[in-house]
């Protein structure tokens, strides 16, 4: 049984925004968080290395390879994936029932396939959108201006961000984000039709 059906008054929603790397999910997101405050984020779970100024427990689960392995066999897992060789990303089942227990719906900022597998977890209390950058030059340039990026790791990103744009008619929503206020006004409208209808 789960929450939602457990709780008459609450019907907890999931909203699962996701695109390419650089695509700008991360900034959406933050956007949507700060202006409802009936949204939780949901902190995703991964083995890769902790960047400069992320927290843990606030931007991402940091855990060793070996602890990520060992809840992939507890079942603690609603998803994971590994997204490149050896880095592992997922979402604990226990992010979303904090989030509904507390009354909030659950906003998650996740990569492309699982995101497709949330979005198949919750298919009546879901909306997934899909934030596509305007072009894969546009995108080459974000990741560029980022400076976290070596020649390499920039072409397998570019290449897995072209794999994933074949995969944006599967999700509710497609969101340009080529100019940033037009794209958040336009994913809080997204947000206002889905929680509030």
């Amino acid at each position: 049984m789960t929450f939602l059906e457990k709780n008459d008054s609450f019907e907890g929603k999931v909203i699962v925004i996701t695109a390419p790397s650089g695509a700008g999910k991360t900034t959406i997101v933050q956007h949507l968080l700060n202006k409802y405050d009936f949204l939780d984020f949901s902190v995703s779970a991964t083995n890769r290395e902790k960047r400069k100024g992320e927290k843990d427990g606030v931007d991402y689960y940091f855990l060793s390879t070996s602890d990520f392995k060992k809840k992939i066999k507890k079942g603690e897992f609603l998803e994971w994936e590994e997204v490149y060789p050896g880095k592992f990303y997922g979402t604990l089942s226990s992010e979303v029932q904090k989030a509904w227990e507390a009354k909030k719906h659950v906003i998650f900022d996740i990569e492309v396939k699982g995101a497709g597998n949330i979005k198949k977890k919750y298919p009546n209390h879901s909306l997934a959108i899909f934030i596509r950058p305007p072009s894969i030059k546009a995108l080459e340039d974000r990741l560029t201006n980022r400076k976290t990026e070596t020649s390499r790791s920039l072409k397998k990103r570019l290449d897995r961000a072209k794999m994933e744009m074949t995969y944006e008619h599967e999700f509710d929503k497609i969101l340009v984000n080529d100019l940033l206020e037009v794209a958040l006004e336009e994913g809080e409208e997204m947000i206002e039709n889905f929680i509030i209808k």
